[in-house]
């Protein structure tokens, strides 16, 4: 009550945002009902009683087996090339003399990063067409037209590359910020001792770096099972459905588009379930990893 009394005015900051959370997010879970009932909307929450068959229904179908592979390769691909390459760029970047030069550098692969996928999708659509400009600069080189969008082998990747290019900026400014916090001094004596470049981001920059990626890519792990709705449904088509589609589409498929209230409801409570477990794992892990702490 004391620490209450002293920090009151932290907690009156909080609370706005606190309702809004009860809200938006704790009122509308009682709707978890609807994936043990035969939901009729006529109904309501009164529908028939359907206890746990949505689950064994979905279970029992080989598409949701496959969305969840697919949910996870996608997902797991995303996280480590949403790690290893703003390392990669932010290492290059920190090489750089001139800080003009830097910060353009910095700034143009950090655009793509407050674009929606809405206006991306109508972007990749023209670049990765037939006639686009990918294959344009492919067929300069003899080479053979690629369908990125129509092929279900090359789809998954073409969603991890794109995904990676929209959203590594970010990563390259976290980890360009924690490369300012090394000690010049280090690499000082390094230089005396006759590193190389190379040998000074073996054996300075990355062991010291390695707190941020850890940290990065743990708390990246609670959203293994978002592997990106608004991307995936913004550039699929029934053609890529076996590799393409993942968790997320198949959930809008079901219960919006064919009102499969039910069936949309108990997948949508079984990603929630992993991801939870998923979250505070990933928290655990932070903790243990790299010393962080939420609570």
């Amino acid at each position: 009550m004391k620490k209450l009394k002293r920090q009151w005015q932290y907690h009156l900051m909080l609370l706005p945002g606190v309702i809004l959370i009860f809200i938006f997010a704790y009122i509308p879970l009682y709707g978890v009902i609807i994936a043990f009932e035969d939901y009729n909307p006529a109904l309501g929450f009164a529908s028939p009683w359907g206890g746990m068959k949505h689950f064994q229904y979905i279970f029992s179908q080989p598409a949701f087996l496959r969305t969840i592979w697919n949910t996870f390769f996608i997902a797991v691909m995303k996280l480590i090339g949403g790690i290893v390459v703003p390392v990669i760029f932010a290492l290059l970047l920190n090489e750089l003399v001139s800080n003009r030069l830097k910060r353009i550098f910095q700034t143009l692969i950090y655009i793509p990063n407050f674009l929606s996928w809405v206006i991306m999708a109508g972007v990749l659509m023209d670049i990765l067409a037939n006639n686009g400009i990918i294959n344009q600069f492919l067929g300069f080189f003899g080479m053979d037209a690629v369908n990125f969008l129509g092929n279900a082998s090359v789809f998954p990747w073409t969603m991890i590359v794109t995904d990676i290019w929209k959203g590594f900026g970010f990563g390259t400014v976290v980890y360009l910020a924690a490369l300012t916090s090394i000690d010049p001094g280090l690499y000082e004596s390094a230089i005396l001792d006759g590193a190389t470049r190379w040998q000074q981001i073996r054996y300075i920059t990355l062991p010291l770096l390695m707190p941020t990626i850890i940290l990065m890519l743990v708390l990246a792990l609670g959203n293994v099972l978002n592997a990106g709705f608004d991307q995936i449904f913004n550039l699929y088509s029934p053609i890529v459905y076996q590799t393409g589609d993942i968790i997320d589409t198949y959930v809008y498929r079901l219960g919006i588009q064919q009102a499969q209230y039910s069936v949309g409801a108990a997948i949508g409570l079984f990603k929630s379930a992993v991801s939870a477990v998923l979250v505070l794992t990933s928290y655990i892990l932070a903790d243990k990893c790299a010393g962080y702490k939420i609570f």
